[in-house]
């Protein structure tokens, strides 16, 4: 379910305190600090929300966006820092090593919300395959490189499902909302 009139959701997922687990809050920061300085320009209606660990907390958020991108630690079997953009149906199939899955983190979330019927047709994920995930603020030097990817994807993806749910005849060059398939997964290297 979308709600045509809702926020382009972009979901920082993670945990500051665990390393690269926090690389998700990190990389939406960064969009944010990049908006505010006008070095880019986000879709209107676009919401930056740093989720952190409130987990289902998010809920009420994502029924009430028209899309959902969240950006987050995702173990996908590749090289720490590569950045991963997986879309619609894919996500639900989240591999059981991924932090994203564990109760509380973003599988569980998406899961939970399609069950009630609340999970916007457009969502997507931006995965970071994290290096180390231990107490401690810092992420590790794959990620730190990782972060202007992450950035780029997480941009490229805002703009995509903004093209996709944007209702018919608002701009030039916007596409309808089954434009593009819904099982997708892109990989862009860091």
């Amino acid at each position: 379910m979308s709600r045509p009139d809702g926020a382009l959701l972009v979901l920082g997922i993670g945990n500051v305190l665990l390393r690269d687990e926090g690389i998700g809050v990190r990389v939406v920061g960064e969009i944010g600090r990049l908006a505010d300085r006008g070095d880019v320009v986000l879709p209107p209606g676009t919401e930056l929300v740093d989720g952190g660990t409130r987990g289902l907390a998010l809920l009420p958020a994502v029924a009430d966006a028209r899309a959902v991108l969240v950006v987050d630690a995702a173990r996908l079997g590749r090289e720490p820092g590569s950045v991963t953009v997986v879309r619609g149906d894919a996500l639900r199939a989240a591999p059981d090593g991924d932090p994203a899955a564990r109760p509380g983190g973003v599988a569980h979330l998406l899961g939970v919300a399609h069950a009630a019927g609340a999970l916007p047709d457009a969502v997507s994920l931006v995965g970071i395959e994290p290096g180390e995930i231990a107490v401690g603020l810092d992420l590790t030097d794959a990620l730190e490189a990782a972060v202007p990817a992450a950035v780029t994807a997480a941009l490229g993806e805002m703009h995509r499902l903004d093209a996709t749910t944007r209702p018919h005849g608002l701009g030039p060059g916007r596409a309808g909302p089954h434009s593009t398939p819904t099982h997708e997964t892109a990989q862009v290297t860091a």
